[in-house]
């Protein structure tokens, strides 16, 4: 039999029972679209994840005191110390290859009277580097200079949200506010940055590292940030982290984190979450199996006078076979279309209604998608097409 010959009676076969065969392929539709809906929804907060954590770069190593290990005294019987981080060994660090930016951090919550206006808020100290480090950009004035650690001046730069909180539309350059029991002189205000994982970054003050841990009566770090060429191994810049910090502690007191690390661990957990979701989705699939079985065992019975002529005109017994499998590779491929226009449909129509939640639907989920619809029809079509390809031809007429 000629495949067109084929294709042509497996779709006649389906419009002469229009109304069942339409149930029948709105059940793979239904399945594809809940599999196209769940999917893009979690491609979509995957994506917003992703964003959220890369806004500040991808080249960023972080540094924090204290080795994450298990406790209790060492091997020799005396207790272990951990040397707390530096200004000294943030210098050290920042003067290391491939190095661009550094931050060395420390951060609280209090209290800042300016304007005539009292709030609590996030007070950093941050070094000179904060902005090329994170990637932040200013709004208006000046960032904290570079000054020594033993003669930082008593300067303050404000979040978006903080400036608009104290000094309204106002302009705050020049002006003198408290921090704590200190003052401090306004030099600048960031560009607005939004919130990350539920964190405010335009609610918050910037002072330069020293006069933090003078505020905050502390005298260490909460951690370095650095900020290393493109194109570097994290691995790389890691090792020589390591190697000087060593050098300087004695041995390893002190954990690293590398972005790069970070994203990666990130992207596998929302992938396998993505991949749950949408296996969820794909068990309303299975009613649409049982829905192509059922259809076909039908029309193998309905059929029988017509598979007995088929095989007494000669027609080899792979024909029969490919003729009942078409059909139900057919009715699949046709559900898996009208699925997925129905689920990029809803998935559209969702995200204009809920803007805040991301959409994304990637090519790969489409064809992925199709093709599990193809492949359901021709699992779900062997039993009955085997069944048909193995009558009688006589006992077939006979029946007929």
């Amino acid at each position: 039999m000629h495949p067109r010959d084929g294709l042509q009676l497996a779709l006649r076969a389906i419009t002469a029972q229009r109304l069942r065969s339409f149930l029948t392929l709105l059940g793979i539709a239904v399945g594809i679209a809940a599999v196209i809906l769940l999917t893009s929804i979690g491609e979509g907060i995957h994506r917003f994840v992703l964003a959220e954590f890369t806004q500040f770069g991808t080249n960023l190593l972080s540094v924090a005191p204290g080795k994450v290990k298990t406790a209790g005294p060492a091997p020799t019987g005396i207790p272990t110390s951990v040397r707390p981080l530096t200004l000294a060994d943030a210098r050290a660090l920042e003067r290391l290859p491939h190095i661009t930016g550094m931050t060395a951090t420390v951060w609280g919550n209090t209290e800042v009277n300016a304007n005539g206006r009292l709030r609590r808020t996030t007070v950093n100290g941050v070094g000179a580097q904060m902005l090329r480090v994170y990637k932040v950009r200013l709004g208006s004035g000046r960032f904290l200079p570079p000054d020594d650690a033993e003669n930082a001046r008593a300067f303050v730069v404000l979040g978006a949200k903080l400036k608009d909180e104290l000094f309204g539309t106002g302009n705050p350059l020049g002006a003198r506010m408290r921090v704590g029991g200190q003052t401090f002189r306004v030099i600048g205000v960031l560009e607005a940055k939004g919130q990350f994982l539920g964190i405010d970054l335009d609610d918050a003050a910037y002072i330069p590292t020293a006069r933090a841990l003078e505020l905050y009566n502390r005298d260490s770090l909460m951690k370095v940030d650095l900020s290393y060429e493109e194109g570097v191994p994290a691995g790389a810049v890691s090792a020589l982290v390591v190697a000087t910090l060593k050098a300087r502690h004695g041995h390893e007191d002190f954990t690293i984190t590398t972005q790069e690390d970070m994203l990666r661990t990130l992207s596998n957990i929302l992938d396998i979450l993505t991949m749950a979701v949408g296996a969820l989705g794909s068990i309303s699939l299975l009613v649409g199996a049982v829905g192509i079985v059922t259809i076909m065992t039908i029309a193998v019975s309905e059929r029988t006078g017509e598979i007995g002529l088929l095989v007494a005109l000669g027609a080899p017994r792979r024909s029969i076979l490919g003729l009942f499998l078409g059909e139900a590779i057919a009715l699949s491929a046709l559900g898996g279309l009208l699925g997925l226009f129905l689920g990029i449909a809803l998935a559209q129509a969702i995200h204009l209604l809920l803007p805040a939640l991301p959409v994304h639907t990637p090519i790969r989920f489409v064809v992925l998608a199709e093709g599990i619809a193809v492949a359901i029809g021709l699992l779900a079509g062997v039993l009955p097409a085997r069944r048909a390809a193995r009558l009688d031809a006589v006992a077939a007429l006979r029946a007929e």
